[in-house]
Order: C-alpha cells, then sequence, then structure tokens
C-alpha cells in the first residue's frame, strides 16, 4: 500500500495522540475523521491516476477536505470545559 498525503496524524503531528484518543472518546470526532480518511483516499487515487476525476470534482473534493480539516482542528484545539 502506498503512502496517502495528508493524513490526519501527518498534518497535526504533535497532536496525533490526542487525534487517536479523540476517535475512541467522541462519536462525532470520529464520523469526522473518517469522512476526512475517506475524501483524502479519494483525492490521493485521483492525484495518482489510480480513479482520475475532473478538475472540477476534484477540486470539490479538495474544498470538503479543507473544511473538514478545519472542523477537526477546531475540535482539536478547543479548551477542555470544566466538568462539575
Amino acid at each position: 500500500m502506498t503512502h496517502v498525503p495528508h493524513q490526519l496524524s501527518a498534518e497535526f503531528p504533535d497532536k496525533a495522540d490526542q487525534i487517536a484518543q479523540m476517535e475512541q472518546s467522541n462519536a462525532h470526532f470520529a464520523k469526522l475523521a473518517a469522512e476526512y480518511d475517506a475524501v483524502n483516499r479519494t483525492i490521493h487515487k485521483a492525484e495518482t491516476n489510480i480513479a482520475p476525476m475532473d478538475e472540477l470534482a476534484e477540486s470539490e473534493q479538495r474544498r470538503k477536505r479543507a473544511a473538514l480539516k478545519d472542523e477537526i482542528y477546531a475540535m482539536l484545539t478547543k479548551p477542555a470545559q470544566p466538568t462539575s
């Protein structure tokens, strides 16, 4: 299997442990991370001509990946809420 660029652990290397922990403990985060991975694999397949797509579709996938990455980053950097 080839290396897929832009994986979350590579995008946020200082947060790799936190990503793994949140994928286990936060269902919404896990869903976002899984969606990010799926979109990222689709883009990688298009870039490597394994599953080519037209330029407009690839551009839309890149925008979707960026939006997911922004949402994931916001969750990773959100201050912890105190528990009562």
